[in-house]
């Protein structure tokens, strides 16, 4: 019995020192472990033995080597935000989503009308038959720190009918003289109001082509202009006695007075490029023949294809297509003609 208590003691202490020895192994190649992987990758598996080792053992924190305790304590706060949103997940259809195209629709209607908030949105959709909540539309609607505003586009458009702009430009003629010609445009269909040509552009004859282009009470309410020093006093006298409130453009930035620029460079392309002047009466009657096929006829990018004078659509079935020249030729209108 003794014999037997001796040989079993021998053999604990016989395991014991080889557990120990094990150990010192152990820790030998996890140093060298240590210092040759920065940071050692752990599978899901590993995580989870560790969180588990945390809950049951006391000592876990001493027996940690590989990662800090605080990564083992993130694991866990992981392993329960995944958890409850796997419990948390929708187990049936719920309620049906928005089609896109609606959403669209509503981001749309936000920003092209100025004011308008869910309610009136969710009542022009329902004019439409498109059945939705008006919390739906408040929803998807676009969240602004500060109030929408109206586009250039709009606020051009509304005040198109009241703005008129003045411009000059040359002309040489066949003797080598230079004239210059007045040019004044309605920005609302780009009528040209007026024109005249002359080789002294005074202040006081611009004065009289103000008379002559605004009879009666047809003056605009604005008058858009450059800092050309022929505007002199004869000229800013008439416009105040006429009422009209000057715009005058920043200095060297014709790109402020658009839509009468563009219409003298289509004077200069489609007429006045391809014929030699020979002086301001033949220029005035070059001049009133492209006004009049620019007016009638020629169609504009700006007017969607239409002329300055609404130009009516032909049907083809009226007859054969036939051309007639304007302006000596250099342009062509088409019309239909019966047979």
């Amino acid at each position: 019995m003794f014999r037997h208590f001796i040989g079993t003691a021998v053999a604990s202490l016989k395991t014991r020192q080889g557990l120990v020895i094990e150990n010192l192994a152990l820790r030998q190649q996890l140093s060298v472990l240590e210092r040759s992987v920065k940071r050692p990758r752990f599978s899901l598996m590993d995580r989870v033995f560790w969180v588990l080792l945390s809950r049951c053992s006391s000592r876990w924190r001493k027996l940690l080597r590989i990662v800090t305790p605080d990564t083992v304590v993130r694991w866990h706060r992981e392993g329960f935000r995944r958890y409850w949103a796997w419990k948390s997940r929708r187990h049936g259809p719920g309620r049906p989503p928005i089609d896109p195209a609606v959403r669209k629709l509503i981001r749309q209607m936000q920003s092209a009308n100025v004011g308008w908030g869910a309610p009136r949105i969710h009542g022009e959709l329902l004019k439409l038959g498109i059945q939705i909540s008006e919390a739906t539309v408040s929803k998807y609607m676009i969240r602004r720190s500060e109030p929408p505003s109206q586009t250039w586009r709009t606020f051009l458009d509304n005040h198109a009918k009241h703005i008129t702009a003045i411009d000059f430009f040359t002309v040489p003629t066949a003797t080598f003289r230079v004239l210059y010609v007045l040019l004044i445009l309605h920005h609302e269909r780009r009528h040209v109001v007026h024109f005249n040509a002359t080789e002294h552009p005074t202040s006081t004859w611009i004065a009289q082509q103000l008379v002559e282009a605004f009879p009666f009470d047809t003056a605009p309410r604005y008058l858009l202009r450059d800092r050309d020093g022929k505007y002199g006093r004869q000229y800013r006298t008439r416009v105040r006695s006429l009422r009209i409130e000057e715009v005058v453009i920043a200095p060297r930035s014709p790109w402020q007075n658009p839509f009468v620029e563009r219409v003298v460079g289509s004077i200069r392309r489609d007429c006045l490029d391809h014929v030699i002047v020979l002086n301001a009466r033949h220029l005035r009657r070059i001049l009133r023949a492209y006004v009049d096929y620019y007016h009638g006829s020629r169609t504009h990018l700006s007017l969607n294809k239409d002329p300055p004078n609404t130009r009516p659509v032909e049907s083809p079935e009226i007859g054969n297509i036939v051309a007639f020249p304007r302006v000596g030729g250099l342009h062509h209108r088409y019309t239909c003609l019966a047979a």
